[in-house]
């Protein structure tokens, strides 16, 4: 199948295409990497009057670590970021980029992009969800900042409205004493993850100062759970991962809710979540721990 018919504007401002989008009343939508768009516009799921190309707008590019954080302009491409040094900072990054689509999609699709598509499925909101990533969005009123909890409302849902653009994010750098995990499980590599869990541990004098999960594939959006308690007592074990796998079983009951399809039962997801989640944990603590030995 062909797109349906549209009309296409490449402004060179944010000004310019914020106007551009507000002018579609609706009907517009923003094309930067268009490796979630341009499917959905060929097997005609949508039928946006206009696109908005905002490939040309000055300042969008913008990819750098400043005040603790690491923001990433709405244009800049996820194989830029997942080959960068600076993207270091930002450990939970380099897990997860690898698993995000194929080489080649990785180099034209966008991080704001995955950001604003939203699929329940996709591996980069997790990563914003569990290290409490600041989302910058821009329309017609000005500029605005959502963290990624209050971002993300279902299921390719998102707290951007019709006339405004998602034109950066910025993640926090890692400090002293976090470890990271990370871990999916698909069919094949670069398919959207049957069940996906990211962690964040961090370690402050020897304990467990914070923990957090976060699961994709698993509900119509990434789910989080603060699970501090849940590792400071597995903490101590000898075998911390098969300590904490009675907690993620409980867990796995209440985060994993999509329904079951030809691709794996609900409860298959179940135990996914649940050896994926105490594995990942397991390994963020230990890194948390290595990290300030």
């Amino acid at each position: 199948m062909k797109p349906a018919p549209f009309a296409y504007v490449r402004p060179a401002t944010l000004d310019d295409a914020v106007a551009e989008l507000a002018a579609t009343d609706g009907d517009g939508k923003v094309l930067a990497g268009g490796q979630s768009l341009v499917p959905v516009l060929a097997m005609r799921l949508g039928r946006p009057g206009t696109l908005v190309d905002i490939n040309a707008v000055v300042g969008l590019d913008g990819f750098e670590r400043r005040k603790g954080a690491l923001r990433i302009g709405a244009t800049v491409r996820q194989r830029h970021v997942e080959r960068s040094s600076a993207a270091a900072a930002v450990p939970l990054l380099g897990l997860a980029l690898p698993f995000v689509g194929h080489r080649e999609l990785r180099s034209r699709g966008t991080v704001c992009g995955s950001l604003a598509h939203a699929d329940p499925g996709a591996e980069l909101p997790a990563v914003a969800l569990c290290l409490g990533a600041t989302l910058e969005i821009t329309g017609p009123s000005g500029r605005r900042t959502v963290r990624a909890a209050d971002f993300f409302q279902g299921a390719m849902t998102t707290a951007v409205g019709t006339d405004e653009i998602l034109s950066a994010v910025e993640f926090p750098a890692a400090g002293p004493g976090e470890g990271f995990g990370f871990a999916e499980l698909a069919r094949r590599h670069g398919d959207f993850a049957l069940a996906g869990v990211v962690t964040r541990v961090r370690s402050r004098d020897g304990s467990v100062a914070d923990a957090v999960l976060s699961g994709f594939g698993v509900s119509d959006r990434p789910v989080t759970r603060d699970v501090t308690e849940l590792v400071r007592a597995a903490a101590g074990e000898a075998d911390v991962e098969t300590a904490l796998r009675p907690g993620t079983e409980e867990l796995a009951r209440v985060m994993v809710d999509t329904a079951g399809d030809a691709h794996g039962s609900q409860g298959y997801r179940r135990r996914l979540f649940a050896v994926l989640a105490a594995r990942e944990l397991a390994r963020a603590n230990r890194r948390a721990t290595e990290s300030t030995s």
